[in-house]
């Protein structure tokens, strides 16, 4: 299939709407935009040079969970969750009231992708796969009641408040396990001979116009992304996360896939995927050459003046690495320290300017590792 005659698909008349069936995507593809050639091939350098940049960072699992917070709050921010990455990473109990429904939809989205990355060891990349991600994403949030792990069995639409004024209506719901087979064969075929990064962003366009899930559609399709570049090895860590440049495109992510749907359009989408890479690797790495030099300052400038406290504090530095929002509580239980040395310890990281105080209260208090949390905020 060459991509510039692609036919994305058909509408279908079912009772009182018309719903869109995707054309099959497990063929192979050509193209003559020259323009594609030249942003595959510097796609694949750019991330070629993250990954081995993320393989010489020391204790580089480490940072890993800072970058998964960040792809956790993104991806759910795109679809409508307010939690930004600092208040994901507190515990439940820190968290008011009004604010959990959101921040467990973060921490759903969080132990999904831990839980798929770690399942990629010993199983492929399969439907199995994303519904187990589904059923942990759809855990104690609004979505529970819709079908959690398991494909939609009615019709579901995207915009409008009912199907008669709805943007786009995915295929009927009998036409979802064939279209999901095809698109996991597609994603598996070595008979074909298809670039990676080619085969990720047609495939995420299909999942998202397959749709196949009542809820969470948007954010297993970002994890789809991710959980296919390490399964090819392309990505030996999942150090990737497109959803910041999804989220910050959001307006040009809808229509670009939706111009797929509407013009064929779907060269304009791959170049736009590929540019999503490039950015993002470009990003990662320098958010990693940030994090090292980071480490070393206060390590060589700031830790050695502790003296004897000088192996506890490099403990409870390696762990705000991991957590940058933390309470006296967390630091003993953490550090397996009493509460008076764990209160001590961020008492001097507070003086040399590692943490914040963020409450202003006399107990209960929280310390925000604010330097490297900004590292993951939103600088362009």
């Amino acid at each position: 299939m060459k991509i510039e005659e692609f036919n994305s698909g058909s509408y279908l008349q079912q009772n009182e709407y018309k719903s869109f069936s995707p054309t099959e995507i497990n063929q192979q593809w050509i193209w003559e935009d020259a323009k594609i050639n030249t942003l595959l091939a510097e796609a694949n350098r750019k991330l070629g040079a993250l990954d081995t940049f993320a393989m010489q960072v020391p204790d580089i699992d480490i940072f890993i969970e800072m970058h998964i917070a960040k792809e956790a709050a993104k991806s759910s921010k795109i679809e409508g969750t307010q939690t930004e990455i600092e208040e994901a990473l507190k515990k439940e109990s820190d968290i008011a009231p009004e604010r959990k429904d959101d921040w467990q939809e973060v921490h759903n989205y969080i132990e999904a992708v831990n839980s798929s990355i770690s399942k990629l060891e010993t199983l492929p990349l399969s439907t199995r796969l994303l519904k187990d991600a589904h059923r942990i994403l759809m855990k104690g949030v609004k979505g529970q009641n819709r079908n959690p792990g398991e494909f939609r069995t009615s019709q579901n639409w995207i915009g409008g408040a009912t199907l008669k004024d709805a943007i786009f209506i995915p295929p009927v719901h009998t036409e979802i396990n064939e279209l999901m087979s095809d698109l996991e064969n597609f994603l598996h075929n070595d008979q074909i001979d298809v670039p990676v990064l080619i085969r990720a962003g047609i495939a995420h366009y299909q999942f998202e116009t397959i749709h196949p899930f009542l809820d969470g559609n948007g954010r297993i399709g970002r994890l789809l992304i991710i959980l296919y570049l390490v399964s090819t090895n392309l990505l030996t860590k999942p150090s990737l996360y497109l959803s910041d440049y999804f989220e910050r495109h959001r307006q040009l992510y809808y229509d670009n896939l939706n111009n797929v749907r509407v013009k064929n359009d779907l060269a304009q989408w791959i170049k736009f995927f590929l540019v999503g890479i490039i950015e993002t690797s470009d990003k990662g790495i320098n958010t990693f050459k940030a994090i090292l030099k980071l480490n070393e300052q206060i390590e060589d400038k700031k830790l050695i003046k502790l003296g004897k406290k000088l192996p506890t504090a490099k403990s409870l530095l390696k762990y705000l690495f991991r957590r940058s929002v933390v309470t006296a509580l967390d630091v003993q239980d953490e550090l397996r320290v009493s509460l008076p040395t764990a209160n001590t310890i961020l008492a001097d990281f507070e003086r040399l300017g590692i943490l914040k105080e963020k409450t202003g209260w006399k107990r209960n208090r929280e310390f925000e590792f604010t330097e490297y949390l900004n590292l993951f905020k939103d600088n362009k």
